[in-house]
């Protein structure tokens, strides 16, 4: 995520139309994808008009974040970034642990925390250093 991030923000086009050009990309190998699973007869994606609608479905829940990040990055510092990109693995591993009873056990009791509280001195750090910044 983090060469992406830098990959989107460093592009000299704007958020949508970079989006634009990696759907385009991705587009070649995804329809010879399905074209090959059709020559061997396993095509589930497209053997009914529901499937098709499902497949067209997460293409747009899919994109709906992925043109709102776009967006969102080039107005972030590359820290920020950083930071923000914490957030759903740590709402994933809360879910699973809170929700699906996923074990807790000690490694991840230590290593959890200690992964937080160095992004705490990180975030103290930088926002620190732009308070100084700021102040000359």
């Amino acid at each position: 995520w983090g060469f992406y991030a830098f990959f989107k923000k460093s592009l000299p086009i704007g958020p949508n139309q970079g989006f634009l050009l990696e759907v385009l990309i991705l587009l070649v190998p995804a329809l010879a994808y399905l074209g090959w699973l059709s020559s061997i007869g396993e095509n589930h994606f497209l053997d009914s008009p529901r499937n098709a609608w499902m497949l067209i479905g997460t293409g747009a829940v899919t994109a709906v974040p992925l043109i709102l990040y776009a967006n969102g990055a080039k107005g972030l510092q590359l820290s920020t970034i950083g930071i923000l990109q914490y957030i759903a693995p740590t709402m994933i591993f809360l879910i699973a642990v809170f929700a699906f009873g996923e074990v807790f056990g000690p490694a991840r009791a230590i290593a959890f925390p200690m992964i937080w509280a160095a992004l705490a001195i990180y975030s103290y750090s930088l926002l620190r250093t732009r308070k100084q910044n700021r102040q000359k």
